[in-house]
């Protein structure tokens, strides 16, 4: 019997997974897949939970591979939900509950797609799912974790898919070939405290701050790139905990978020970012230190046959030709590229990460044909 990807995705809903919690989810994915004879793993490090499974075998000529996650963001303030965060309860063919969109209804739609793929024509070839209970958190332990226990077991995925939601407006509108990169920046500022009545006796380290925040967000960084649009630099924090209107403080905080296209590095965005303090802090006679955290490098898997593959299959099923971006945040697709080629595809993501987040129940089962169409396709 098929499985049916709205019931498997209510039952992932259920089980509270806000990360690092496994909440049961794994548990029930792995018994799914055992009993359709996939060969099954628990990839866990530190702590976070993480599945591996295979339907058949480990040197296969040709492997598929989806990834994706069952771990939740928290529900916030619970007064605000209309309904149970984790009740999965369906309204006029809505499903309601913290990940629903993101994206317990795409790895609900990919195990069923792979479940009724291998059990009903059985392929030349094996399928893998990687699923990870740490993606919405530090990252450290979850995707990455399941890639370096595939590499020391002898596992390869050829190429992989993403389940993450990628279609901004309907269904079938993007696939992801690639995402920015993303790093933030603390800086700390610090001169000399002092009275306000006399500032020379001072050294006020927020004209310094608000110098070097202007040079920083004023910076064109570079004009987009073939498959990407500019690099962007935000300033999301500027404090120093002061509240007295007589005191100069001795120092402040910043905090600025840098999303970078392929014609940066991590590494060559922290230089400048140095520099430019270097020289604001000589400027005003300050010190100024920074510590930097690159989330993720950009990453492009070019137009070819994985996304030609997806997109096929994605047109037949939705009537729609997706658009190849690069747009968003990062997903675990940034550590899978490392592995193989890696392209993303899945839902409307409007509701993820928002109260009453929710997905059209039809949705769930047009994903999960899409899936199953690209798993036909890529073997046959």
């Amino acid at each position: 019997m098929a499985v049916d990807p709205v019931t498997l995705t209510r039952d992932l809903v259920r089980c509270p997974t806000v990360t690092p919690e496994e909440g049961g989810a794994l548990v029930l994915l792995e018994a799914l897949l055992a009993g359709a004879g996939f060969e099954t793993a628990r990839a866990d490090r530190n702590g976070v939970p993480n599945l591996f499974a295979r339907w058949g075998q480990k040197n296969a000529t040709r492997t598929f591979g989806f990834n994706g996650h069952t771990d939740v963001v928290p529900v916030g303030d619970i007064a605000d939900w209309s309904v149970d965060p984790f009740g999965a309860e369906i309204r006029d063919g809505i499903l309601y509950g913290r990940g629903a969109t993101d994206m317990k209804s795409g790895v609900a739609a990919f195990a069923a797609a792979a479940v009724d793929f291998v059990t009903e024509t059985p392929p030349d070839g094996a399928v893998i799912l990687a699923i990870t209970g740490d993606e919405e958190g530090p990252g450290r332990d979850g995707t990455r974790a399941l890639l370096d226990w595939m590499d020391e077991n002898g596992e390869r995925m050829d190429v992989c898919l993403v389940g993450e939601p990628t279609c901004p407006e309907t269904l079938g509108d993007m696939i992801k070939i690639g995402r920015r990169g993303s790093m933030s920046a603390w800086i700390t500022v610090t001169g000399k405290q002092g009275h306000s009545a006399y500032p020379h006796r001072a050294r006020n380290p927020l004209p310094a701050m608000a110098r070097l925040m202007d040079r920083l967000a004023g910076q064109e960084l570079d004009q987009g790139t073939a498959h990407f649009d500019p690099s962007t630099l935000a300033v999301v924090s500027i404090e120093t905990g002061n509240s007295a209107t007589n005191v100069i403080p001795a120092s402040c905080r910043g905090i600025v978020n840098i999303r970078f296209n392929d014609s940066h590095s991590g590494a060559s965005l922290s230089d400048w970012l140095r520099k430019e303090a270097a020289e604001v802090a000589g400027e005003f006679g300050v010190e100024i230190e920074m510590e930097i955290k690159i989330s993720g490098e950009s990453f492009l898997t070019p137009p070819g046959d994985l996304s030609a593959l997806v997109s096929r299959a994605v047109q037949t099923e939705t009537n729609r030709v997706p658009e190849l971006s690069t747009t968003g945040g990062t997903s675990d697709a940034r550590f899978v590229k490392d592995h193989c080629p890696v392209v993303e595809f899945g839902l409307v993501g409007k509701t993820m990460h928002q109260v009453d987040e929710c997905v059209p129940v039809d949705e769930i089962i047009r994903l999960k044909a899409i899936y199953g169409r690209i798993l036909r396709d890529y073997f046959g």
